[in-house]
């Protein structure tokens, strides 16, 4: 691979049909996102955010997104743990509580409510597509993101004649 700019557009890409298919399953579904649901729209877009910085950067200087873009995806398996957690436990809610009054409070749940106003109750069983639930298909998503990432992090772009960067 000689440069990571079309695998850093390709994760912006994916990422934002990502977000695309959430507001789909929103507005045409009635699904409404819950407050983790949210919160891994948020980890989506800084990922979709922080590569095309990345894609705009020199070379050299790409490895700053790239973790941050990396560590957007560790914090998006983390909340899709939690998520799981909730779906596995019933018993569970992050329905109406602190996180969800924080979450709608901050000036993009008003800006743009349809995409970042938390709605739903985390426990809702919205049926399953492909026998995976919601929030496994997220979790996916944030490990394939994530694991390309760190690959990108750790690989070494090819230079061109005279130590040059391509």
């Amino acid at each position: 691979m000689h440069s990571s700019k079309p695998v850093l557009l390709g994760i912006a890409a994916f990422c934002i049909a990502l977000i695309g298919a959430a507001l789909y399953l929103q507005i045409v579904e009635h699904m409404l996102p819950c407050p983790l649901c949210v919160l891994q729209r948020y980890a989506f877009i800084a990922i979709a955010i922080f590569c095309l910085i990345g894609a705009a950067m020199p070379r050299g200087t790409r490895r700053i997104s790239i973790g941050l873009a990396t560590a957007s995806a560790l914090a998006g398996i983390g909340v899709a743990i939690k998520h799981l957690y909730v779906l596995a436990n019933p018993g569970l809610s992050c329905g109406i509580d602190p996180l969800e009054t924080g979450l709608n409070k901050i000036f993009l749940a008003s800006w743009w409510p349809t995409l970042f106003r938390a709605d739903g109750l985390c426990e809702t069983p919205y049926a399953p597509i492909l026998g995976l639930s919601i929030p496994a298909w997220s979790m996916i998503g944030f490990v394939l993101v994530g694991l390309t990432l760190v690959f990108l992090f750790f690989h070494r772009e090819k230079t061109g004649m005279f130590g040059k960067h391509r």
